[in-house]
């Protein structure tokens, strides 16, 4: 099972700063300051970059349970890269299959909101390609308490394994690993409901 390094806590403390009276919200990503981005390693020597579209998504917060569910999209169609021959490449049945699965999704189960400060793990489902796999994330604790997602970006790192999710070509000059980064932000203040 595939491995993720996920420090998402942060943003669901910022998205609890407009606490009102409500037991439970939702407060959306911002895909206008929210990134990301992966690498894979060619022939063992060099990796090769490349960053997604748009990021969507949303933070569901219960106050009553002290639990928080993350949901999020990333636009595989959007890929940017180096080279204009490398973006056909991992748009390509071969690699992400943007024509049939035009986005990455993550479903967190519920986690307790003391995460958010102190670290620990989410797990939820991962859909690549169309292939669903249940994986475990690590949130880091908090850079910047309270404030997160707001003022800083809340950043994570994981690692899929290509062949989890039917990408099987190339694997003696591809890496199997592709390493996955996130530059998360919250939407600002009002889109909290």
């Amino acid at each position: 099972m595939p491995r993720f390094r996920f420090s998402i806590g942060s943003l669901l403390l910022a998205a609890a700063l407009p606490a009102a009276a409500q037991e439970a919200s939702t407060v959306p990503l911002d895909p206008q300051r929210s990134l990301a981005e992966f690498d894979v390693r060619v022939l063992w020597m060099f990796d090769v970059h490349g960053k997604f579209g748009t990021v969507n998504g949303s933070v569901r917060l219960d106050r009553a349970a002290q639990s928080a569910r993350v949901e999020a999209r990333i636009d595989a169609r959007g890929v940017d890269m180096r080279r204009e021959s490398y973006e056909e490449w991992v748009r390509s049945p071969e690699f992400f299959d943007v024509a049939a699965h035009p986005e990455i999704r993550f479903e967190s189960e519920p986690f307790p909101l003391a995460t958010l400060d102190l670290g620990g793990d989410i797990v939820g489902n991962l859909t690549v390609r169309g292939v669903t796999r249940q994986t475990r994330w690590n949130l880091r604790a908090s850079e910047c308490p309270g404030r997160a997602a707001v003022d800083c970006p809340v950043l994570a790192d994981g690692v899929i394994e290509r062949s989890e999710f039917g990408m099987t070509s190339r694997r003696a000059t591809l890496s199997d690993k592709v390493r996955l980064h996130f530059r998360i932000y919250a939407a600002p203040s009002g889109g909290s409901s």
